[in-house]
Parts: structure tokens; sequence; C-alpha cells
């Protein structure tokens, strides 16, 4: 396994630094593993991230593969999908309401206040990652946008069609939708095609390289985001 997936910080002490460096810079977890997130602390945490930020926040989730970590958190392979979904609808009840309950299967409590509310009405946007079908559909019942990667072969009007062929089949408008894809080339062409597929946002690789490097590269692709 990589270095840094045992070495990286914790994304929302590491975006606060981020925020307050920051004044229009979107700030995205890339991804948070819900469930091995408790859910009244991530909504919290999440809640005043983007009220100290303004409201820039991009709440990008997923349910993880790494059996052996998630089952040290209390969380199982084969049911984590279901325990992500009560977790991100529990965690909205305590976003929208003045006092909160959830009673589900996974997760359960009973009426609480959590403050602050986000800045973001009703909740900062949550986006689903993965590229499947099962995901696409989790994305359409109770997500704001789709997050998949973007490998080999990636076609970029097919991802959107997909998206809003299965939007259009659960009676939801596609247009609340957004798809924002993770790991694309830098490359001017590539980027020119998905804003024309009409991809909303892609993320571009900033790798865990010495800081001159680091810097080398963002210069380098600085010129792609004006385009």
């Amino acid at each position: 396994m990589p270095r840094r997936y045992s070495h990286t910080h914790d994304p929302f002490v590491a975006l606060s630094f981020a925020a307050a460096a920051t004044r229009t810079l979107k700030l995205g977890t890339g991804i948070a593993l819900i469930p091995q997130r408790d859910p009244i602390i991530t909504a919290k945490s999440v809640a005043s991230l983007d009220q100290l930020s303004g409201g820039r926040f991009i709440f990008a989730v997923g349910g993880g593969w790494n059996v052996e970590e998630m089952e040290n958190h209390g969380a199982r392979y084969d049911t984590r999908f279901k325990l992500l979904r009560e977790r991100v609808l529990a965690m909205k009840a305590l976003w929208t309401q003045e006092e909160a309950e959830f009673h589900g299967q996974y997760v359960n409590f009973d009426p609480v206040w959590l403050y602050p509310k986000p800045k973001q009405k009703p909740h900062p946007p949550i986006v689903l990652g993965g590229e499947s079908d099962h995901t696409i559909k989790r994305v359409v019942e109770f997500c704001d946008g789709w997050f998949p990667r973007a490998p080999g072969g990636f076609d970029p009007r097919s991802a959107v069609a997909r998206l809003r062929q299965a939007a259009g089949a659960a009676g939801r408008d596609p247009t609340t939708l957004s798809i924002t894809v993770f790991n694309v080339p830098a490359d001017a062409a590539t980027l020119a095609s998905y804003r024309e597929a009409g991809i909303d946002r892609v993320l571009l690789e900033a790798p865990d390289r010495p800081r001159d490097e680091v810097l080398r590269i963002l210069d380098r692709n600085a010129p792609l985001t004006k385009q």
C-alpha cells in the first residue's frame, strides 16, 4: 500500500488550514470514508468547516475498499453502502433540522441539537465516488453529484448520459446533479472534451512529492484553469 495512504493528514484539519489561507478556493474531501466515521461528529466537522470557509466546502464521500481497515472501525464490507446511506441521511437531518433524530438499521439516535448549521443551504453538496451503476443509483437517490475517477478509456459523454438516464428513470431532475471527475489528465484537449460533454468540474493530481516539485506542477497546470 502506498505510504501516502497511512501518512496523510486528517482532511478536516488540513482543509481548515487551506480555508484560512485562501478566499475563493473550493475545499473538498477526496474522499471521506463514511462507514468509518461517526455521523454526528462528522456532521459537526462538515458544518464547522463550511461556516468558517464561507460556504466553500464540497463533501465527497465513499464506501471504501480496505476490508481490514473498515472492520477496525466497526464496519463490514458487505454492508458498507447501506451504512453509508443511513449516515448520509442522518447527517442531512442534523444539518437541516432544529432537533434531529434518526432511526435506521445501522444509525439510531434520539432528538439532538447540532450547531453550527452549514453556511450552504440546505447543506454542502454531497458527491459520491465510484464508477458502477450501483454508485449512480445512490447518487440519484441521496446525493448532489457524482465523483468518478478517470481511468483509461473514460468517456465523458457516456458518463453524462449514464447519470442523466438514471436520474430520469428515478424521476429526478438531472440538472440538480453535478459531475466532478477525479484525476483527469492535465491536457488542454482532454479538458476541452470534458467541458463540451457537460462535465461540471475536474480535479488534476497534485502528487505527494517535495514542496518545490509540487509547486512546479501547480505552476505548469495553472494555465489550464483559465481556459
